[in-house]
């Protein structure tokens, strides 16, 4: 049912396209006075607007009428039975293997925590030789 609605959901996008790209704008009508309203003798001075418009106008109604009912459809058939994974969206219908689940443990592991190392103490620092008062009191002439 979805495939034939999608396939007259884009011939009616088509059909809409070129209806709307035959219509002419509201500036082509200084253009008519001139000489130029080749439509006018296909379906009269007045039949030629109204036909397109009209024409338009139920395509676009019925262009938003199926959109609505295959968004309506898309979504009354993603909703399905309420499982634990609800809210992952696509993700909750992937399996869940139990084995992969569980983090890896190394087989080997130690049963008691070993403390950390003791830093060993870093010596202290020698200390700076102390300042004397023995300045020169003369000072040096060259």
């Amino acid at each position: 049912m979805l495939l034939f609605l999608n396939v007259i959901y884009v011939l009616i996008a088509a059909s809409m396209i070129v209806l709307i790209l035959m219509q002419r704008g509201s500036g082509a009508q200084a253009g008519a006075g001139f000489g130029g309203g080749a439509s006018a003798t296909v379906f009269g001075a007045r039949g030629a607007s109204s036909f397109l418009s009209k024409a338009t106008k139920w395509l676009a109604i019925s262009f938003f009428v199926i959109a609505m009912f295959m968004a309506w459809q898309a979504t009354h058939l993603a909703v399905g039975p309420t499982t634990a994974g609800q809210g992952l969206g696509v993700m909750s219908q992937v399996p869940v293997d139990p084995a992969s689940s569980a983090p890896a443990v190394p087989e080997a592991a130690p049963a008691q925590p070993t403390a950390p190392a003791v830093a060993p103490e870093v010596p202290a620092a020698p200390a700076a030789p102390e300042a004397t008062d023995s300045a020169p009191s003369d000072p040096v002439k060259n």
